[in-house]
């Protein structure tokens, strides 16, 4: 197979994968994530249920919008991460790029919404959240040799996101990018700098 025809058909797969996703935020919005099928996507989307399955395991998958290569861009940001660079640093170039590319879409606040009132798509994106926590912890554990150092910074980038998303939600009128950065900033200057170990 030529690189074009590589390509085209990677094109086409992330048209298939939009076309799904944006089908799934629709209809989940019109009716409610419990009441959409597999197989309702998959026809407003003008596919096959068979393909539906070929890009998500399942519904609550594809109305969550999770893109792969999101966590394969993240890797590779660590992977190639300068050896000056900071931790906390890739991992907020990391988010960054996430919000960036949901902001853009516009479906921030919509799956927000749709997330926070079902406990499905808590479940499934907690399900989700901890396998991507899990491959980026050991990525970042290779690079810095601190396992638990590594987890934690993880961990608390994950947490640092989804609290600016929430508190976004409960003030529009905020930007989500600068709660996350000043969410970062709290976490290189230390959430508890008066902390001491044992103190009653």
């Amino acid at each position: 197979m030529s690189q074009g025809e590589g390509g085209l058909r990677e094109r086409k797969k992330l048209q298939t994968r939009a076309a799904l996703t944006d089908a799934a935020l629709r209809l989940a919005l019109a009716k409610g994530p419990d009441n959409v099928t597999a197989e309702e996507i998959a026809e407003a989307a003008d596919v096959s249920v068979r393909t539906f399955f070929n890009y998500f395991p399942h519904k609550e998958y594809a109305i969550l919008g999770r893109n792969p290569a999101h966590l394969e861009s993240a890797l590779e940001l660590i992977a190639t991460a300068p050896a000056e660079q900071s931790p906390l640093t890739t991992m907020w170039l990391i988010v960054r790029d996430v919000l960036r590319d949901l902001m853009a879409e516009g479906e921030l606040s919509r799956r927000g919404e749709l997330i926070m009132g079902s406990p499905s798509l808590l479940y499934h994106l907690m399900l989700s959240s901890m396998d991507d926590e899990r491959q980026l912890s050991a990525a970042l554990t290779e690079r810095i040799g601190d396992p638990l150092r590594a987890r934690l910074i993880v961990s608390a980038a994950g947490t640092a996101c989804r609290v600016a998303v929430e508190l976004h939600k409960d003030a529009p009128d905020s930007a989500p990018a600068d709660l996350v950065d000043a969410a970062f900033q709290l976490l290189a200057q230390g959430i508890d700098p008066d902390y001491q170990k044992g103190s009653s």
